[in-house]
């Protein structure tokens, strides 16, 4: 906290947002390699982790719940707060963590554009598994 404290953010509330992110992802969900960065431009500490180890930097933008965001701030903040992507038809991407008052958070991920979901596997077997799910809720 003391070296976040250290970076040249004003608010410090943005701040201690980005502790309760930081604590959040390192005990809670047990994320790898959790740094903070701070972004003087911008006047935020971001966070870059790994959701599990062999998988790419994310990169979390802890906000405060009572600060007030227009699409310029965001569209700002994706592209100055997000690491270039290793492909290049990769879009931009950063996870806002909405941080409340009391210390829940929220994670939203942003991307600069539209981005296609992952095939399933087996179409055949996802729609069997559901349909026998439903069908089982019809008749009961």
């Amino acid at each position: 906290f003391t070296e976040m404290m250290s970076l040249d953010i004003a608010d410090s509330s943005q701040v201690y947002a980005a502790f309760l992110v930081y604590l959040d992802l390192l005990e809670g969900r047990n994320w790898h390699e959790v740094k903070h960065i701070g972004v003087a431009e911008l006047q935020l500490v971001c966070l870059h982790a790994r959701a599990r180890e062999q998988e790419g930097l994310q990169v979390m933008v802890p906000v405060p719940a009572h600060i007030l965001m227009s699409h310029e701030r965001l569209r700002e903040i994706l592209q100055k707060a997000s690491l270039p992507a290793e492909d290049p038809n990769t879009p931009l991407s950063v996870t806002l963590a909405i941080v409340e008052t009391d210390s829940s958070i929220v994670y939203y991920k942003m991307t600069d554009g539209f981005v296609m979901p992952d095939c399933p596997e087996d179409t055949e077997d996802g729609d069997n598994k559901q349909w026998r799910k439903k069908r089982k809720k019809l008749f009961k």
